[in-house]
C-alpha cells in the first residue's frame, strides 16, 4: 500500500496573508540594494513610549516565571481605568489578557462557535479573520461594502439574506482595517438590533479606537444596550503604543460562560508573554501626551497620503475616518501582479537615491486578499500611512512613476 504524507485540508484552505505574501520578493529586492517604502503592513515607525522602554531595560526579576493564564491582575486593573476613559465600565475579571489581538479573535471563535457555524463579516475585512475561522472550523459569510459608497455598512436586509440555522455571530472591526471606515451610531444600532433579533454573538475588534479623525463619536459594541451578554470585544496594545512585537492583546466580555470557556484555551497555552505584560502596563498610565502627539502625527500623515493618492491620475481613495489605513483604487487590472512587479522589476533611480542603493520602490498589500467574494478588490490596494510624511511623499512619487511604466 502506498502511504503518502498529506497536508491537512485546513492547511490547504488557509490563505496566504495579502500583507506578508510578497515578503520574499521584498527580501530579494533588498538583497539587490533596492530601498523599499513599506506601506503594506500596519507597523508604525513611531517610537514606543519611553516609560515602556525603561521598564524593558530595567526588568529586575530573578526568575521570568509563568504569569496567570488570564494575565496579571495589575495589568487588567490598569485596563479597567483605561476603558473608563471611553465610558466602558468593566471589572478586572471581565478582561482576559491574550497573546496579541490575534489570539483573542481565535479564542473567541474556538469558545463560541462549533465547526460549520457561520460568521457574518462586512468586507473588505482584515485577512486573518478568515485564517482564524478556518482554524476553528467556522465559515465566514460576507456582506460587501464598496469603495464607491465609502465602505459604509450595507442595509440590514443584506445581512438577513445570509442568516440561517448555522449563523452564530457577526464580526466587525471599528474603526475598520483595511478601509479606515468608522461605523456611525445608526449603523451600530442596526448591528445591535440584528444581534438581538437573532441572538447572535457580536465579535467587535476595536484596536484602533485611539485613531478617529472626525467629530463623530466612537461607538463601542460595549456601549450598545440590550446585548451585553452577546458582545465579545477584541483589543490590543500593538498599534496605540507602537508595541506590535510584545504580543499583548485582550478579550473582554461580560458573558461569564464565554469567559470560563476562553480560560480553558488560555490554560492550555499556559500564559501570555510576561515581559510584554510589564511593558503594556507601563504604557497605559501617564502616556496621555504621548497619545496626543501620536494622534496629531497620524492626522498629518492621513492628509498627506489621501491627498497624494487622489492627485495621481486614475487613482482614487475615499477619506478614511479612523485607523491608519485606506483602500485605494489603481488604474491596473490586477494589483497583485502590479504589487509583485513593483518589487521584482520596478526600480527607480534619480539623484535623491543614496549612493549605497541601486534604486527605490514601494510595497503595498493587494486588496483582493481582504475580500472573500471572488473578483472583488482586483484593482485595489491597502495602504498603511505608518511612515513619516517625507517617506509617504516619496512613496507616492514612486507609485506614480511605477504606474506610468507598468501601463506602458
Amino acid at each position: 500500500m502506498d502511504y503518502k504524507l498529506q497536508i491537512s485540508q485546513r492547511g490547504v484552505e488557509m490563505p496566504a496573508s495579502p500583507i506578508r505574501k510578497l515578503a520574499p520578493l521584498a527580501y530579494a529586492a533588498e538583497d539587490r540594494g533596492v530601498k523599499i517604502y513599506r506601506l503594506n503592513i500596519g507597523q508604525p515607525d513611531l517610537p514606543t513610549p519611553q516609560k515602556a522602554l525603561d521598564i524593558l531595560k530595567h526588568v529586575d526579576r530573578k526568575t521570568l516565571e509563568y504569569s496567570p493564564s488570564q494575565g496579571y491582575r495589575s495589568l487588567r486593573k490598569a485596563l479597567v481605568n483605561y476603558y473608563e476613559r471611553y465610558q466602558i465600565k468593566l471589572d478586572a475579571d471581565e478582561i482576559i489578557i491574550t497573546s496579541g489581538g490575534s489570539e483573542a479573535v481565535l479564542f473567541a471563535f474556538l469558545s463560541c462557535l462549533n465547526p460549520g457555524d457561520e460568521i457574518i463579516v462586512p468586507e473588505p475585512a482584515y485577512a486573518n479573520y478568515m485564517s482564524f475561522a478556518i482554524s476553528a472550523g467556522a465559515v465566514i459569510r460576507t456582506v460587501v461594502t464598496t469603495i464607491d459608497e465609502g465602505f459604509c455598512l450595507p442595509k440590514v436586509e443584506k445581512f438577513e439574506e445570509l442568516i440561517n440555522e448555522r449563523t452564530k455571530a457577526v464580526l466587525i472591526c471599528n474603526p475598520n482595517n483595511p478601509t479606515g471606515y468608522l461605523y456611525t451610531q445608526k449603523e451600530m444600532n442596526q448591528i445591535r438590533d440584528l444581534v438581538k433579533k437573532y441572538n447572535l454573538y457580536l465579535f467587535s475588534d476595536e484596536v484602533y479606537r485611539e485613531f478617529i479623525y472626525t467629530g463623530s463619536p466612537y461607538i463601542s459594541a460595549m456601549h450598545l444596550e440590550g446585548i451585553e451578554q452577546n458582545v465579545v470585544l477584541i483589543d490590543s496594545v500593538s498599534k496605540r503604543y507602537s508595541e506590535c512585537g510584545i504580543r499583548i492583546g485582550a478579550l473582554i466580555t461580560k458573558n461569564e460562560q464565554v469567559r470560563k470557556t476562553v480560560m480553558k484555551f488560555c490554560q492550555a497555552r499556559l500564559s501570555p508573554p510576561l515581559i510584554g505584560q510589564l511593558i503594556a502596563e507601563a504604557s497605559i498610565e501617564g502616556t496621555e501626551q504621548y497619545s496626543r502627539d501620536v494622534y496629531d502625527e497620524y492626522v498629518e500623515r492621513r492628509k498627506c497620503l489621501i491627498d497624494g493618492v487622489n492627485r495621481i491620475p486614475g487613482c482614487y481613495t475615499p477619506v478614511p475616518m479612523g485607523a491608519f489605513y485606506t483602500v485605494a483604487q489603481l488604474p491596473v487590472d490586477d494589483t497583485e501582479k502590479f504589487c509583485a512587479w513593483c518589487l521584482s522589476d520596478f526600480c527607480w533611480k534619480d539623484d535623491k537615491i543614496p549612493a549605497d542603493k541601486v534604486g527605490e520602490t514601494i510595497m503595498m498589500a493587494p486588496a483582493a486578499g481582504f475580500y472573500s467574494t471572488p473578483g472583488m478588490g482586483l484593482n485595489q490596494v491597502r495602504l498603511a500611512y505608518v511612515l513619516n510624511k517625507r517617506d509617504i511623499q516619496r512613496a507616492l512619487f514612486l507609485l506614480e512613476r511605477a504606474l506610468e511604466q507598468y501601463n506602458k
